[in-house]
C-alpha cells in the first residue's frame, strides 16, 4: 500500500482512467475519477461512436494482475486470423500467430462499463456530468464547470486524445510540448446484422479484411451475431468520403468495390448517413508530468487504431506504472521522469508501428509476394523461435518494449526484402521449394 492515504484525482472516466482508479486504490490512495459525460452504464445505445477494440497480450496482462482478465474474457469473441476479401469475393486467410494465439474483440462501450464496476468494487468514487475545465498544476488544484475546485496530492489525465488537461499543461508549461496531427483518412461505423437464428454471417473466428489500396472496410465480430464494419477512405478525392454524397453514390461504390458485404447489409447506405465520419490522427508529447499531474493513455499517446494498440497500450501504462510503484513506492520518487520519458519511447514507436499497419493492411494484404513473405516468416520462426519473431507477434503476443519490437522488424524486413528478391520465389508456397533453395540457411546466414 505505497499510496496510502494519497488524495488522487482521476480525469477521465474511459477505459484507461477506469482501469488506473483501480490499480491506484488498491496501492491505498482515496481515488476520486471524474467525467464529463453521464455514467455510460445507463446508456445503451452506443452506436456509431468507436471503433471495436482488440484485446491483446498487453491488455491482457494489466486486467490479469487485478485479477478480472477471465470475466472481461468472457465478453470478448477471440479472432485467430485475418480474412481477406478479394475485389471477387475470393478469401484468404491468415494466421495471427500460433494455432492457440488470438486477439479479442470486445465492445467499448461493455468493457468500460465492467470497468467501472471493478473501480467501484475497489472503492474508487466517480462523478458523473462533471467536467474539468482547468487546472493549476503548481498547487495540485482542479478547477470544474460548476464553479467547484479541488486540490489533490496528485492528479491524472486519463481523458483521452482530445484531453483538456494535456492542454492546459502545454498552455501553461514550458516543458510541454504536444502535437495533435490528422491523417488524410477518417472511419465510419455499419454493422452487418446477424441471421434470424442470432449466428454470424461469415466467420466468427476472424477479424475480416476488404484491402483496396487507398481504402477498406475491417468487420470484427460481436457477441450477438452482428459484426462491426469500419470503412476507412481517404478525406477528398476519387473513392473518399467527399464523393459519396447521396444514397445512389454509396451504393454503386459498394457495389463496385465490396459485393460479397453489400450483400449481407439490407440498409447499407442508410447505416452510412445515420452514423458519423469520425478523423483518425496521433497525439504526442515531449512530457506526459508537470509537478504532481501525469498524463496516460490516449491523452498523451493516441494513435490510429491499425495495430489494435490504443487501448493496449493505455493498459500497459497502468500496469507498468503499478510495477514501478511496487519497487519505488511513491509517485513523488525522482525516478518518475526517467520511467515516463521511457515509456514515451515506446509509445511513438507503437505510434509508428499503427501506421506502418495501416499501409500494410489497406495496400499488401492483398498482394501475393507479401502473403508469400509473411508464410516464409511464420515457417522460419516455427523451425527458430529463440532467433526469429514475427513482428505481429512481438507487438501483439508479446510484452516486448514496442521500440524495441520496431527496429527488429525493420531489421528482420530487411533481411526478407533481400531474400524475396534474390530468389525469386514464385507465389507458389511449398516447404520443399524453399528447402531446395536453401532459404532457411540463408535467412539464418543474416542474422549471424
Amino acid at each position: 500500500m505505497h499510496l496510502k492515504n494519497k488524495n488522487i484525482a482521476i480525469v477521465g472516466g474511459g477505459l484507461v482512467g477506469s482501469l488506473l482508479s483501480t490499480y491506484l486504490s488498491r496501492q491505498g490512495a482515496i481515488v476520486s475519477v471524474f467525467d464529463k459525460r453521464s455514467d455510460i452504464r445507463l446508456d445503451s445505445n452506443s452506436a456509431g461512436r468507436s471503433i471495436n477494440l482488440a484485446l491483446s497480450n498487453r491488455g491482457i496482462n494489466a486486467l490479469s494482475t487485478i485479477g478480472v482478465s477471465q470475466a472481461i474474457l468472457k465478453i470478448a469473441m477471440p479472432m485467430y486470423k485475418r480474412v481477406m476479401h478479394s475485389l471477387d469475393g475470393v478469401l484468404t486467410e491468415q494466421q495471427y500467430g500460433k494455432k492457440s494465439e488470438a486477439i479479442y474483440s470486445i465492445s467499448r462501450h461493455l468493457l468500460n462499463a465492467k470497468l467501472m464496476n471493478i473501480a467501484e468494487k475497489n472503492l474508487v468514487k466517480f462523478f458523473f456530468n462533471k467536467e474539468c475545465i482547468s487546472i493549476d498544476t503548481s498547487s495540485s488544484n482542479l478547477i470544474f464547470s460548476d464553479k467547484t475546485e479541488n486540490t489533490y496530492d496528485y492528479i491524472f489525465g486519463a481523458d483521452g486524445a482530445g484531453s483538456i488537461i494535456r492542454k492546459k499543461m502545454s498552455q501553461f508549461s514550458k516543458k510541454i510540448n504536444s502535437t495533435v496531427k490528422f491523417i488524410n483518412s477518417s472511419y465510419k461505423e455499419l454493422t452487418i446484422p446477424a441471421n434470424s437464428d442470432g449466428t454470424h454471417k461469415i466467420d466468427s473466428t476472424a477479424l475480416h479484411i476488404w484491402p483496396r489500396k487507398s481504402f477498406m472496410v475491417i468487420a470484427l465480430p460481436n457477441l450477438d451475431g452482428t459484426f462491426t464494419c469500419t470503412l476507412f477512405a481517404p478525406n477528398k478525392g476519387l473513392n473518399s468520403f467527399a464523393s459519396l454524397i447521396n444514397s445512389l453514390d454509396v451504393d454503386s461504390f459498394f457495389d463496385k468495390y465490396f459485393k460479397d458485404l453489400k450483400q449481407i447489409v439490407p440498409n447499407l447506405s442508410e447505416q452510412y448517413f445515420l452514423n458519423p465520419t469520425s478523423p483518425l490522427g496521433f497525439v504526442r508529447c515531449s512530457s506526459w508530468k508537470d509537478y504532481n499531474t501525469i498524463l496516460i493513455g490516449d491523452a498523451c499517446h493516441a494513435t490510429v487504431p491499425f495495430y489494435g494498440q490504443g487501448m493496449n497500450s493505455g493498459f500497459e501504462d497502468c500496469f507498468l506504472l503499478n510495477q514501478w510503484l511496487d519497487i519505488k513506492q511513491d509517485l513523488g520518487h525522482p525516478d518518475l521522469d526517467v520511467f515516463l520519458n521511457k515509456r514515451i519511447i515506446d509509445t511513438t514507436a507503437m505510434q509508428d508501428l499503427s501506421m506502418h499497419n495501416f499501409i500494410e493492411m489497406r495496400d499488401k494484404t492483398a498482394n501475393t509476394n507479401f502473403l508469400l513473405q509473411k508464410k516464409i516468416e511464420e515457417w522460419f520462426s516455427n523451425k527458430h523461435p529463440q532467433k526469429w519473431e514475427p513482428l505481429y507477434s512481438m507487438v501483439t503476443f508479446s510484452d516486448m518494449r514496442y521500440s524495441e519490437a520496431l527496429q527488429r522488424g525493420k531489421i528482420q524486413n530487411k533481411i526478407m526484402s533481400n531474400i524475396m528478391r534474390v530468389n525469386n520465389l514464385n507465389n507458389v508456397f511449398s516447404v520443399a521449394e524453399l528447402e531446395q533453395k536453401k532459404i532457411e540457411q540463408q535467412i539464418l546466414d543474416y542474422l549471424i
